[in-house]
């Protein structure tokens, strides 16, 4: 399996390069030269498998000779004996149609850890035995950060640095974070937005002169290997539900299109997904371009679903460029266009090929309250505000009746307890096992959103190349 840019100039890398690299030289995200195809034998054969058995079967084709599947199936095994659940990512019924996919049974209560608890430990088995010195640096709404932090906490050969937007996390996701206390993790604050914190992110992986210096490599789910650890458990919950004899639909809160991506690359594997519904809050980027074509940034309205306060979705861009023909060139125009004028339209070609997969729905706050409460009074099932938002969007979007719809619930409710008590009149209590989160002290720096003040930081902290 090799790996090539969305913008065609970059070399083309095996998985190990591509884990380490995260961003492309181009500035492109990389994705695989063809989709692996599973037949209908391949997919009803995962029956019955637990959730690694069913990783090692999905991931295979795209970690080609870099593990052996005995080094994989030990990878998956240590990464998801961390989960509190024995299924890692359980369904959960809500009535005779709609489905929770529960992904926040890891160590910090997210969908994210399902990725970065294996990508992890990627990191550290391709690390060992080299002098490579990793600087990790991210960006996050939320819950990438914490998750990211978790999984390379005190490990040797890696650095982290992680920017998260001041003020615009909430409380419990800051102090995931921040209570770390691990001498290779680095917690910003920046004044400005996720946006901004990912421009700076994709600005120093741009920089020539910056790059040179230190080995960069990402966590956010610009970094293959991440999307590709979530593609599992649309395999694992479409089995379940009938798969590969009947089709299912997924409904997937997004902001950054990389978990919903996932559910693409698994319908380009073959799994038969019916619809694919991403479901946006007022920052509705994602619902415009594929409802209208319109593309265009505005201004980031904060909400009480922030990991969903994006205008600027990464992961778009291996969508459009899968659709329109993975021309590099073409996508390399169409980028800079868009990065100079924050505006752009899709081509005929991405319009057709996106209806032909997915619909999406704008969340109101009104609507995503309500969801909260019908799933707590109809179905005994607190939700948190982000699922809340896939939720309603799974109860609107116009489907056939028989076709199940499965809710990806991407956080635990008690990630959001002001949100989750304002809709539903009641909080939702922390897991036991992070019970004392509001009792560990915290360590943060907070620094102006500007790329000299951020880079002059890492550059004094992180581990030149050798």
């Amino acid at each position: 399996m090799r790996y090539q840019s969305t913008r065609g100039a970059a070399p083309t890398l095996g998985f190990r390069d591509v884990t380490l690299t995260g961003l492309a030289a181009d500035g492109g995200l990389y994705v695989p030269e063809s989709w692996p195809a599973f037949s209908t034998d391949d997919i009803a054969a995962l029956r019955g498998l637990s959730y690694v058995e069913t990783a090692i079967r999905v991931m295979a084709p795209f970690v080609g000779e870099d593990l052996t599947e005995e080094e994989l199936r030990a990878l998956c095994t240590r990464a998801y004996g961390r989960f509190a659940h024995a299924a890692v990512t359980p369904l959960v019924q809500l009535d005779e149609r709609n489905w929770l996919l529960e992904l926040f049974h890891g160590p910090t209560l997210a969908f994210k850890d399902v990725a970065l608890q294996l990508l992890g430990r990627f990191f550290e088995k391709f690390l060992t035995g080299t002098d490579t010195h990793l600087t990790i640096v991210g960006a996050t709404s939320g819950d990438t950060g914490s998750a990211a932090i978790d999984a390379v906490a005190g490990r040797t050969g890696v650095d982290i640095f992680m920017l998260h937007p001041k003020g615009r996390v909430s409380d419990v996701q800051r102090r995931q974070m921040t209570t770390v206390l691990a001498p290779n993790v680095h917690n910003i604050a920046i004044e400005g937005s996720f946006d901004d914190a990912q421009a700076l992110v994709k600005a120093m992986f741009n920089d020539p002169a910056f790059s040179a210096r230190f080995r960069l490599s990402a966590v956010n789910s610009i970094n293959w290997a991440r999307l590709m650890a979530q593609v599992v458990y649309y395999f694992y919950a479409a089995v379940r539900l009938g798969a590969p004899e009947r089709k299912v639909a997924f409904s997937v809160p997004t902001g950054n299109f990389g978990d919903v991506f996932a559910g693409y690359v698994a319908a380009k594997m073959g799994l038969p997904v019916e619809k694919l519904i991403v479901a946006t809050n007022v920052n509705d980027i994602l619902h415009r371009a594929l409802s209208s074509g319109d593309y265009s940034t505005g201004t980031v309205t904060p909400t009480a679903a922030p990991s969903m306060d994006i205008q600027v979705s990464s992961n778009f861009e291996r969508l459009l460029f899968d659709l329109a023909g993975r021309d590099g060139n073409a996508m390399a125009g169409q980028m800079r266009g868009f990065e100079s004028s924050r505006a752009m339209r899709l081509t005929n070609a991405q319009r057709e090929g996106a209806a032909a997969l997915f619909a999406s729905d704008r969340v109101e706050p009104g609507h995503m309250n309500e969801a909260m409460r019908w799933a707590a009074s109809e179905a005994g099932n607190v939700i948190d505000p982000h699922t809340a938002i896939g939720l309603a969007a799974a109860r609107r979007v116009d489907l056939d009746p028989a076709v199940p719809v499965v809710t990806l619930a991407t956080a635990h409710p008690a990630k959001f307890p002001d949100a989750v008590e304002r809709a539903t009149g009641s909080r939702a209590p922390l897991p036991g096992r992070v019970g004392d989160l509001f009792e560990r002290q915290e360590r943060y720096d907070v620094l102006p959103g500007t790329y000299a003040a951020v880079t002059e930081y890492i550059a004094e902290r992180a581990v030149p190349k050798a």
